[in-house]
């Protein structure tokens, strides 16, 4: 018997990553009892619904990086990098969302013609078959028979009611705009060196087409883009399963909690109703807090009733949240800023803690490709698998892009562990402990010691 190569052993190792990790990810599914999805499936698995998904997560993302890196590896690399370019899902998902292709095919489960469904629609027949065909080749709608085509359980993503659906209109209508002038922001002498919000790639493309509002003055005056990026951010939320941390954090020993930043209640309202004895201070802005009240009167006015959450106006930037509470809770927050403005809101929450109170920032977390000898030991990170790439490769995707839509946006960045360390330090905060969420990871600081 030939002796395997050192390549040839690496990919064996790729292979059984790949085979291990779709057992283990089709052992979730039978977990619930309804088994596997089918690609043909017309309704959503059970699971792809629920809050907590940790280890599906963990499977798909050790899966999706080695199969990945085993395609990169065997495929010829002009095939592999025209790949990079030759995708276009992103514009015919933007045409398909915002002609209501799944709204429409909803209504004909056994399957509507591309005929009918662009006149439905008001499109062109031939353009329209043309979209559905390319997204089909992805499971994203299906052929049944000749130019007649239904949903499938991907394509319900893109109904109208689905907040996934929001975030990925707002990405494909949006920031493929800004991300089409990225060169240009990088060689151009007023963008190029600039790392302030009003330098952002999302400005340089605005002000070619005449327009020079603010990215949330231009949401006050659209009312339809508005509500899709709000839902689009609860959305965003789903898809990065943030609601993992529900249940991987103890919340059952800890008895008060400020969600700072809160939003309308994307995170303080689930975890209100499955942890009621915590009493809970939602910050935001004034006018946050208008609509958050709303929110809470509509999907848990008792919480309210009996005082378990209070809705507090605070400005993070300037102002000292509630004081004296065991956790202070930061969801996709810190992201959003430099590391001026970060340290800032970490140190204003620094001075309202006691003694055992602890900071939990819930965020991306960059992990880069080359592993630092003894990265990972202390720190909580997950590490691939040899011979991946110790975070993940392609399965590491989406934090990447993320990142990326942060700077397309904002010009603000996600951040390695030892970055954010820096910025906690700062703030006189130390890092104790990490939860690897998977896309997510929620890093506990406490009080330094001196």
């Amino acid at each position: 018997m030939t002796e395997l190569t050192e390549p040839e052993v690496k990919l064996e190792a790729l292979l059984n990553i790949i085979n291990s990790s779709a057992r283990q990810a089709i052992a979730e599914y039978k977990k619930t009892g309804h088994g596997v999805p089918s690609a043909d499936a017309t309704t959503f698995h059970p699971l792809d619904m629920a809050t907590d998904t940790l280890a599906l997560r963990k499977a798909t993302r050790l899966l999706e990086g080695a199969y990945h890196q085993l395609s990169a590896i065997l495929a010829p690399p002009q095939h592999t990098v025209m790949n990079f370019v030759f995708d276009y899902n992103w514009a015919c998902t933007n045409v398909a969302l915002r002609a209501h292709f799944a709204d429409v095919l909803e209504q004909y489960p056994e399957g509507l013609s591309v005929d009918k469904l662009a006149e439905a629609v008001d499109l062109d027949k031939s353009k329209t078959a043309r979209v559905l065909r390319a997204l089909s080749l992805m499971g994203c709608f299906k052929e049944v028979k000749r130019d007649v085509f239904t949903n499938t359980r991907l394509s319900l993503i893109l109904k109208s009611e689905n907040n996934t659906g929001c975030y990925a209109h707002f990405h494909s209508r949006d920031i493929s705009k800004y991300a089409g002038v990225l060169y240009e922001t990088m060689i151009d002498q007023e963008f190029s060196r600039s790392h302030e919000v009003e330098k952002a790639p999302r400005v340089f493309a605005c002000r070619k087409e005449g327009k020079e509002d603010s990215f949330w003055e231009m949401m006050k005056k659209d009312d339809e883009r508005r509500d899709i990026f709000h839902r689009g951010m609860l959305g965003y939320s789903e898809m990065m399963g943030t609601s993992v941390i529900l249940h991987q954090y103890h919340w059952d020993t800890v008895s008060s909690v400020v969600d700072v930043g809160s939003g309308i209640g994307a995170f303080s309202m689930p975890l209100a109703k499955m942890f009621p004895h915590l009493r809970i201070t939602n910050h935001d802005l004034p006018e946050v807090m208008v609509q958050a009240q709303n929110a809470w009167e509509k999907h848990d006015p008792d919480a309210l009733l009996d005082g378990r959450v209070e809705l507090v106006p605070n400005n993070f930037l300037e102002d000292i949240p509630a004081a004296g509470k065991d956790v202070y809770y930061l969801r996709h927050i810190i992201h959003d800023w430099r590391d001026a403005e970060a340290t800032t809101i970490l140190r204003n929450i620094r001075k309202a803690m006691g003694p055992n109170s602890v900071v939990l920032i819930h965020d991306c977390v960059l992990f880069h490709t080359f592993q630092e000898p003894g990265v990972g030991t202390t720190d909580g990170l997950s590490i691939a698998p040899k011979p991946m790439l110790p975070n993940f490769g392609a399965g590491s995707h989406g934090v990447y892009q993320i990142d990326l839509t942060m700077w397309f946006l904002l010009n603000s960045k996600e951040r390695t562990l030892d970055e954010l360390k820096i910025i906690a330090a700062a703030a006189g905060l130390a890092l104790t402990q990490v939860y690897d969420l998977v896309g997510t990871m929620v890093m506990e600081f406490r009080i330094a010691q001196s």
